[in-house]
Formats: structure tokens, sequence, C-alpha cells
């Protein structure tokens, strides 16, 4: 199962090229090819354009007017040596009309469109295409949400309280009172296929649309192994003890930051006892069931969402492919 690039959002070989970030000259250059793109957010949602198969991340000329009073941008990468990617995000704009209800929902359907754009245009949460999206596109994606959405939330230093600045085109802050250097997070995070003979442990968050249910996963925690982390979640949330866990794959998650850790995690014990703090509910499902699930025959309980590693994990143990 070490298929990390067949995973959404997995990688699709962008050439970040890193040392261009503290090269100024040469990354003005590169934006004054006439080749390079601005990749645009609002609230995090990306500018897409296209419908169904079609659907592509729209790329706007870097002298769009719309880009005109934006702050910097964080530059992404670029592919072909001249064409570079810059992250744009639009946040002085309220879409008339907007219902900021929907934005709160678990699965926003909502799209926004600025009158500045072209028709066809439009902001879309990230989850909505993810799957629609071909890999470049989903990673400068989820590249760009995620740094865009650092910068939104870290302005200040951590050690001083002043207000810090962008350098190194996006991927740093510096303090000017003090110096210090801050960097964009990531959140690791273990997600758990454990199983158990023929079954596999499944459960359910509150919140979550009726009869969804998902792989357990959580937050690792500071001094702790990815090994301790599996087995440290599904004791707390399920109750269940872990012997013998390896890792599969992984998965960036820029909801907002994180990095899902996939991991195969064998169970010693059985006997569920859900933490109702954690989730709302947990359950053996064998194959034969989840492959009902996955086909549709169950009303009951609805699949992993499509795109996330957990249904990734779920349809290569189906597929028994995971050794």
């Amino acid at each position: 199962m070490q298929l990390s690039e067949t995973v959404t959002f997995g990688g699709s070989s962008l050439d970040r090229a890193a040392e261009l970030r503290g090269d100024a000259p040469k990354l003005d250059a590169l934006a004054a090819s006439g080749r390079s793109f601005a990749v645009l957010f609002w609230r995090g949602k990306p500018l897409v354009e296209g419908e169904g198969d079609a659907l592509t991340l729209a790329r706007l000329p870097l002298g769009h007017p719309i880009l005109a009073d934006l702050s910097e941008p964080v530059f992404l990468g670029r592919e072909n040596s001249d064409v570079g990617y810059f992250a744009y995000e639009l946040r002085d704009w309220t879409p008339e009309g907007l219902d900021e209800a929907a934005l709160r929902e678990f699965f926003d359907r909502s799209e926004q469109t600025h009158p500045a754009l072209e028709a066809g245009q439009r902001f879309v949460e990230l989850r909505a295409v993810m799957t629609l999206l071909n890999a470049r596109d989903a990673e400068l994606a989820a590249t760009g949400k995620a740094i865009l959405g650092w910068h939104a939330t870290h302005g200040y230093c951590a050690a001083c309280g002043e207000k810090s600045a962008i350098f190194m085109a996006g991927w740093q802050r510096i303090c000017p009172s003090c110096n210090a250097h801050h960097f964009p997070r990531t959140d690791p995070v273990v997600i758990m296929l454990i199983t158990r003979g023929n079954s596999v442990l499944v459960g359910r968050s509150p919140h979550w649309p009726e009869g969804m249910y998902s792989l357990l996963a959580g937050f690792i925690e500071p001094g702790e192994t990815i090994e301790a982390a599996v087995r440290r979640e599904v004791f707390e949330e399920a109750g269940i003890q872990v012997g013998h866990v390896r890792y599969l794959a992984s998965q960036p998650w820029p909801f907002p930051s994180s990095l899902m850790l996939g991991c195969a995690g064998e169970a010693l014990t059985d006997k569920i006892t859900v933490d109702p703090v954690e989730i709302e509910d947990a359950l053996w499902i064998t194959r034969e069931e989840m492959m009902d699930i996955f086909a549709g025959l169950r009303s009951d309980i609805l699949p992993a969402r499509k795109g996330a590693i957990a249904q990734f994990l779920l349809r290569n143990w189906l597929a028994d492919m995971g050794e």
C-alpha cells in the first residue's frame, strides 16, 4: 500500500523550487516572464473554472486587476523551468447575499463569484472538488490553501507579540522586533486501519452526516512516536488494545494544515468501549459488510468521504493490497 502518490493531494511532483524563495531577482524575473500565473483563494476556497471532468484550478495572469491591491503572494513552485505559480488570498471582499451558515456546514456546497472575474470562474470548497481536479491542480490548491491559512492565523510573533513580516516568498515570517523566525505549521495526524481477523474498526464523530463512518484518527502528541500515537488514540476512543503497527501511506490534508499518516494496526482485543467525549460510536465491520457499504447497498452506514485517505486505505484493504 505504499502508493501515497495516488492519494488525493498525494503529490504531482511539482518543483517547489525552494532555492528561489530567497532570491528576489530570480523570482521577479519568473513572475515577469509572461508565463507565470496566480492561483486565487477566498476564505480558503480556490478559484476554479469548468465543469465535471473538465474542472480545473483557474490560472490568472499576474497582471490581472483583481490582484493589484492584494497582499504579497506565496510562491508555490514552478514547472518546465519558466512557469511559476503564486498564491493570492482575496480577503477584503464580501459577496452579495453571502450565506455565512452555508460556509460552516460539514459539506459547504455554496459557490461565490466575483464581478471582476470571468463567467464560470467561482470560488468553491476544496473538499467538494478535490476528486475532480487533476494531480497538479490538487497539489497547488492544497498547498496554497494550507500556507495562506497559516499566514492568516500566524501574523504575530509567538515570542514577543509583535506583528511579523513575510519572508522567503511566503515560507517564513520574521519578527522585526526580536528577530524570531516562524515557519509554516503542519500538524501530524495518525489515521488507523485497525483490523482483527476479517473485520476493521470504524467510528463516527457526532457532527458528521447521519450514518457516515470512517477510520479512527487523532493528533500525534509532543514526544510521541507514530506507533505510540496509534495505540493511544485507538484505546482512548474505542478501548481497543493494539499490538503491531506499521506505516502505509500519507496524505496532506489542508483542513486546515494536517499531514495524515495512514497506519495499519492489529487489534489485541475486540470489546469496544466508546469514549463519548472523543467519538459518538464505533463498530467492527467485516470485509463483506464493507464491500456492501462501498457498493451503496447499505442505507444505515455511509462510507468514508471520497478523496480522503480513509477511503483509500479501506479500498486497498478490500482489494487485499495491504502488504
